[in-house]
């Protein structure tokens, strides 16, 4: 669990938490706050807090769904905005979420979804059966060696023993630039 601190000075720069009650978290709309504000991030290696769980810790109220659409919206407020196509990073469960959470302008920026997974490249499109649109729209999948930047990489980092990052280091991309992690 990440912890971050800042001085009091900045904490009401930024203007206090969400006291918004049961399911509202407070934590990650300062941190997206303090971000819009011009505040940076900077890592420490150690450990600097311990906490301690129990049951009745709030931060169970706040719903998985909820935390997810406060990501994306941040995600098109701050990168989808300025970015005119881009390409999904995983054809799979978490990519075609991605997808469907976006708004219909930031949808019709995706040009493609790229992964590894030859079943999916080779089917070749993704259709959003949901869309109220006519045709449905289908969006292409191919191999990551084949998509065009910048991308949204929807693939948890650490979880492939290595592989997914490999295959990103392949392409020389930079960080913020040409790739932003969504995971």
């Amino acid at each position: 669990m990440p912890t971050w601190f800042c001085s009091r000075e900045w904490f009401f720069h930024v203007g206090r938490f969400d006291e918004g009650g049961k399911g509202v978290p407070e934590d990650l709309l300062f941190f997206y706050e303090h971000l819009k504000k011009g505040g940076g991030v900077f890592r420490v290696n150690h450990c600097l807090l311990l906490y301690r769980y129990h049951p009745q810790a709030v931060t169970h109220s706040v719903l998985e769904g909820t935390i997810w659409n406060h990501r994306v919206r941040f995600l098109e407020d701050r990168v989808l905005s300025s970015l005119t196509s881009f390409t999904i990073w995983n054809a799979g469960k978490q990519g075609k979420k991605l997808y469907r959470s976006l708004s219909p302008a930031n949808q019709k920026k995706v040009t493609a979804f790229c992964d590894v997974d030859e079943k999916k490249i080779i089917k070749g499109f993704y259709t959003y059966e949901e869309s109220e649109e006519r045709p449905k729209p289908k969006i292409p999948v191919c191999h990551f060696r084949d998509a065009t930047p910048p991308f949204v990489i929807c693939v948890k980092l650490d979880l492939t023993g290595g592989a997914f990052e490999t295959n990103l280091d392949t392409l020389n991309l930079k960080e913020g630039v040409d790739y932003y992690h969504f995971n």
